[in-house]
């Protein structure tokens, strides 16, 4: 719902005008004099301010300054009388969006409304994109052509023109938010806002208001009207990552928004309507989470409606070589030299496990690019112990893989196939004592035991 602010110091004429913006969908605040709407500029979220050019105390051209010493972007529409319009004209010089002549029609005040806070709304958009730089291109930078990779794209063409909630689960790393991005950008809401909430960044009662809003006065800190994501999000796509999260009380007034599209602020009891799809996203099994009670089995039914998973960097090694090229490349340009990576380098990247997944490689190869010697990033750029390196690095530069490596087999069935041999060999060597074949190994409990679950190795007992 957008907000305007009328000012006028006629109260007939301050009434009509605010009745035909209501009856439009506006949320409308009144005042008498450019004194009395001072204050609610200041403490208000507006999206525009109609005021009259004559007023006594403080005339139109005075308010109009005021405002835009706040607020430089925030549009104003001056209504004038016919002998003050070249005092209007030079008002618009000042900042003003328009002006209005009395007398006009009810067309003629709508039309320049729309068209002021379309305009505000604009720059708003454009203003967050701003502050996000987060570039966006085919799939919201998503890469990646394995089968797991090609199975989320079909996905997301088949959801993206629909206005169905998505869930979207994978551990941490994996992309979830890449995934909400190319979903809103590929829907029929890509020019609206994309509004994302982190619900684990925040405390319980920052979160409510975050996400709804909240009116002047309705905790300590709550100096002014501030609307919340779902305001922003209007007519566009909200993501809430960590849904899982998300605390109990909340979870019910989400809930509600799903189900009726409407709200109040925080302290407030005007109900709000809104048009946003929601996208949300768990590292938590939430199935799991309704049969433990922590999670209300009707929202993630809500929530539900479309899944949509996303495979661990392991499970799909073929993807690593192109996300490291395009890692390399963003640091080559963020940097200011050219960049490149040793084949030995690349054959290391691809046989770690990547527990942090795409965001655990993204920040190696950054770090790599920061460190190496030279353009060229080597073995020793990406591993973390040196003397564990030197080793490695000497017996796969000796290796002459074709001797024993049918040619026919890619490099996925390759490393798992090795990969499977030292998992079954080192929980041999230590008597099948998982903590003491992982340690063998150099990787997790947790992680030894996925993957004792991918090859089908069964546990044994001492």
């Amino acid at each position: 719902m957008h907000t305007i602010l009328i000012v006028d110091d006629e109260p007939n004429y301050q009434i009509i005008l605010a009745e035909i913006l209501r009856d439009e969908g506006y949320e409308v605040f009144t005042a008498d004099s450019g004194i009395a709407g001072l204050p609610i500029v200041y403490s208000t979220d507006l999206d525009l301010v109609v005021s009259d050019m004559k007023m006594p105390g403080m005339d139109g051209i005075e308010f109009l300054s005021k405002i835009k010493e706040y607020n430089r972007e925030l549009p104003v529409i001056l209504i004038t009388a016919y002998a003050e319009v070249e005092k209007a004209v030079e008002a618009m010089r000042l900042g003003a969006f328009t002006y209005l002549a009395k007398p006009f029609s009810n067309q003629q005040l709508l039309a320049s409304v729309t068209k002021a806070v379309e305009h505000y709304g604009l720059i708003r958009e454009i203003r967050r994109l701003r502050d996000e730089a987060t570039p966006r291109s085919g799939f919201g930078g998503m890469i990646g052509k394995s089968a797991p990779m090609r199975a989320v794209y079909q996905l997301i063409e088949k959801v993206a023109p629909t206005p169905s909630s998505v869930l979207i689960t994978g551990e941490s790393g994996t992309g979830k938010e890449l995934v909400a991005r190319a979903i809103h950008n590929l829907s029929p809401r890509k020019d609206a806002p994309f509004i994302s909430v982190n619900c684990a960044a925040l405390s319980e009662h920052l979160l409510e208001s975050e996400l709804f809003g909240h009116e002047k006065g309705a905790f300590t800190d709550a100096v002014a009207m501030r609307k919340g994501r779902f305001e922003l999000a209007d007519s566009g796509t909200l993501f809430l990552d960590e849904i899982g999260e998300m605390p109990p009380q909340l979870q019910a007034k989400l809930l509600r928004v799903l189900q009726e599209k409407c709200f109040e602020r925080v302290g407030g009891s005007v109900t709000q309507q809104v048009d946003v799809r929601i996208l949300a996203a768990t590292n938590k099994d939430l199935k799991d989470e309704v049969e433990k009670g922590h999670f209300r089995e009707d929202l993630y039914y809500r929530l539900n409606v479309i899944h949509i998973h996303l495979s661990p960097l392991r499970e799909r090694v073929d993807d690593i070589p192109a996300l490291v090229t395009h890692f390399i490349e963003k640091n080559s340009q963020n940097l200011g030299k050219s960049l490149d990576i040793s084949p030995e380098a690349l054959r290391l990247l691809v046989s770690l496990p990547w527990e942090g997944n795409v965001r655990e490689l993204e920040n190696t190869i950054e770090r790599a690019a920061i460190l190496c010697n030279g353009d060229r990033i080597e073995p020793e750029d990406v591993h973390p112990d040196s003397m564990e390196l030197a080793s490695a690095h000497e017996w796969s530069t000796s290796l002459e893989i074709s001797q024993f490596i049918p040619e026919h087999l890619s490099l996925a069935e390759v490393l798992n196939g090795i990969e499977e041999k030292l998992v079954r060999k080192a929980l041999e060597d230590n008597f099948y004592v998982q903590a003491r074949a992982a340690e063998q190994l150099g990787i997790t409990k947790s992680l030894l035991q996925y993957k004792m679950k991918k090859y089908n190795v069964q546990r044994r007992k001492r």
